[in-house]
């Protein structure tokens, strides 16, 4: 059993005294994890950083086994984490992907997302809406999307300023009635449109953060979020009130 990909690490542990155990996201093979040989030695060590981008090649004798992996570096990202918020951008990013993704399951269009994302860190002026956007898709790829076209309620395209906290469906002014103190409100970024402020993106967040909680949270029996991600958002929410 073995195969060639490229991904992006999500973490490391260490495994015996030599050795770690290394969690990569890849778009052919998805969340994977596998043995690395050496990988506590000082030639490893900064190679196998999260975010860090790498060529893979697992080996198993069984496919059910965890494996091996040989890793050769493609591109690092580290020079973008001395930025406070860039760091903990990267740690909600990789944060969240090993929480949420089942192992071993392809999710190329997330990749394709992530990947991009990652080589924003540190431009702190379109990073934020970029990762906005990011965890958008994050929901969308694991079933959890937002449905922002139309009212749940009445099917108008006007005047849509609600979110069903249920549906996930968006909702208009008429439409809300008298649940509309029950209702998460419809950040017009959230559709790309309006202000993409820092203040709206943050905003955006919270409702975003909403669904990763109660939805996709929720599904995986309930476990809480990584603390990684609400460290990001305090850390964007101080860096906007300076």
């Amino acid at each position: 059993m073995d195969w060639r990909d490229q991904g992006i690490i999500l973490s490391t542990r260490k495994h015996g005294e030599t050795s770690v155990i290394l969690e990569v996201f890849t778009p052919m093979h998805g969340r994977h994890a596998g043995v690395v040989r050496g990988g506590v030695s000082r030639k490893m060590t900064p190679i196998l950083q999260p975010g860090g981008q790498v060529d893979l090649h697992w080996r198993a004798r069984l496919q059910e086994h965890i494996g091996s992996f040989s890793v050769e570096p493609l591109r690092s990202r580290a020079d973008a984490l001395s930025d406070r918020l860039a760091l903990a951008g990267l740690n909600a990013v990789t944060a969240l992907l090993g929480f949420a993704l089942p192992e071993r399951e392809p999710h190329e269009a997330l990749y394709a997302r992530t990947e991009p994302l990652l080589d924003l860190l540190g431009q702190n002026d379109l990073w934020p809406l970029a990762y906005l956007r990011w965890e958008m898709a994050l929901l969308e790829d694991l079933g959890y999307g937002l449905d922002l076209g139309s009212c749940a309620v009445t099917g108008t395209t006007e005047n849509l300023i609600f979110i069903s906290p249920k549906s996930g469906r968006a909702v208009s002014k008429q439409g809300a009635g008298d649940w509309a103190d029950r209702l998460l409100p419809l950040v017009p970024c959230l559709k790309g449109q309006g202000d993409s402020s820092d203040q709206a993106i943050l905003e955006a967040l919270y409702v975003t953060g909403y669904f990763l909680e109660h939805k996709l949270a929720a599904s995986l029996g309930n476990r809480p979020l990584p603390e990684a991600r609400a460290r990001f958002v305090d850390r964007f929410s101080r860096q906007i009130a300076r």
